[in-house]
């Protein structure tokens, strides 16, 4: 019978099933940081235990590191305890860690796929949510807990239920200016931040067709936002152009022979799904959060929602604490919603293509008085390749701060944090409460461009009028 590629990966790795119903799978990759796997590692001390198979691991810093200090020791000792502890723990139990020094550090989720270890074909697992970046590449990749890093490290297994299938097919051509961070926030908004729970969303369609791998990418690492516990693209031709060469990738003859095994594990013609979902490409806009979950978005032309036209009481409940904690008025137009922040990076959207294409509009112009704007780099590999070809520089010369590699205000772990009710237009992928650094900041998401619109004048923006963006 025809078989989709979460099927053929999931038979290809389950060694058995339990007795609860779960499978145990083995883990092809094994991503690690700092800030989740520090206990783990103590776990398997304490149980004398070694790391099962050390080259299946990848460790690298990314969530605590200061963006705007390279040299140790660092200001905030908890950082620099981390480091030193992830060091400890990679050296002694014999895994590759992507340390500064390197030249390789990165978020996780942008390094993987970078030095060509994300692959087809695979499972991965690492203890961030947003492991389903990886998903891009036709992997089945997802988020785990500490205990589970543990499991992984020692058995390179882990212990996980089956999940259903749901394709999402977004078809046609997207607008001028509607990027993959609109396509992912709409794909939210129109199936509910709970709409994946027990999913792994399978996107395609003609758009994800022409879609580049880092398009893929960006939604593929916001489809935990949407309650899926993971979300993947079948692998074509222009996933193995990217991987093509890639420090981890296979050579000679050995990549012909993976290249035929990735083409085999795509989805059959014909496999069944749990679910069909069909979106317009053309139906899609420049789409921004309003609210305190990624699924409370509207387009920019739209205006905020009111809480008196819900349809439940719940959902007028939701409505009314968002409106309350974000500051806005029902019925009032997004555009025009004055921001003090500008913050373009993330796993979401801290690639080469994003600043690139930031830069291709930014150039020549400056962001407003009284906006601090950061721009931070996914991984140390692009910010080499952005100082380059001269992107840092029209960054800098808009009055963008350029900092170094890390996850930075996305979170906040670091010293990137955004202070009293302080608004902020996000590249980033969660607009909690309090999720960039302060208990009553405020996040609005957007795509790259969009930042870069309210950047320069101050408040949120089509950035179709804003840059006159008609390809």
């Amino acid at each position: 019978m025809p078989q989709s590629l979460f099927q053929k990966v999931w038979s290809a790795h389950a060694v058995r099933q339990l007795a609860d119903g779960q499978t145990q799978l083995l883990i092809g990759t094994h991503l690690i940081h700092e800030v989740t796997s520090p206990q783990a590692f103590g776990m398997l001390r304490d149980l004398g235990l070694k790391v099962a198979m050390p080259h299946r691991t990848f460790a690298t810093v990314d969530h605590i590191v200061p963006t705007d200090q390279v040299a140790e020791p660092y200001r905030d000792p908890l950082a620099q305890a981390m480091m030193e502890e992830l060091r400890r723990n990679c050296a002694q139990f014999g895994i590759t860690f992507f340390d500064r020094a390197t030249g390789k550090q990165g978020i996780v989720h942008i390094v993987g796929p970078e030095q060509g270890i994300t692959q087809p074909g695979t499972t991965i697992a690492c203890g961030d949510s947003h492991t389903s970046t990886h998903g891009a590449f036709g992997a089945v990749a997802f988020g785990i807990g500490t205990t589970q890093i543990r499991d992984v490290l020692a058995t390179q297994t882990m212990a996980l239920a089956p999940l259903k299938v749901r394709r999402i097919n977004v078809t046609g051509r997207l607008r001028p200016g509607v990027y993959a961070k609109d396509v992912i926030l709409h794909i939210i908004r129109t199936l509910g931040v709970n709409g994946g729970t027990g999913f792994a969303y399978e996107y395609g369609g003609e758009v994800f067709d022409r879609f580049s791998m880092e398009e893929r990418m960006t939604v593929c690492n916001m489809s935990i936002e949407g309650g899926a516990r993971a979300g993947y693209v079948n692998p074509d031709e222009t996933t193995f152009a990217f991987l093509k060469g890639r420090a981890y990738a296979p050579r000679g003859a050995a990549w012909d022979q993976a290249v035929a095994r990735w083409k085999a594990v795509a989805s059959d013609p014909g496999c069944a799904y749990d679910d069909v979902v069909a979106i317009r490409g053309e139906d899609i806009a420049p789409t921004v959060t309003w609210g305190i979950n990624p699924g409370q978005g509207i387009s920019i032309a739209e205006t905020i929602p009111d809480p008196a036209r819900a349809k439940t009481p719940d959902e007028k409940s939701s409505v009314e604490e968002a409106l309350a904690y974000m500051k806005l008025k029902p019925g009032s137009p997004i555009k025009g919603t004055h921001i003090d922040v500008a913050f373009l990076g993330s796993c979401t959207n801290g690639r080469l293509s994003d600043f690139q294409e930031v830069a291709r509009f930014l150039k020549g112009r400056r962001v407003a008085p009284g906006v601090k704007a950061i721009a931070v780099p996914g991984s140390q590999g692009v910010g080499r390749l952005c100082a380059e070809l001269g992107i840092d520089k029209v960054f800098r010369e808009a009055g963008f701060e350029w900092r170094e590699a890390g996850c930075s205000m996305c979170l906040a772990m670091n010293p990137d944090k955004l202070v009293g009710d302080q608004l902020c237009a996000s590249s980033s992928n969660r607009n909690f409460k309090g999720r960039q650094g302060s208990p009553t900041g405020r996040t609005i998401l957007m795509s790259p461009l969009m930042v870069a619109a309210a950047a320069v004048t101050g408040t949120v923006a089509d950035a179709r009028e804003v840059f006159g963006v008609t390809s």
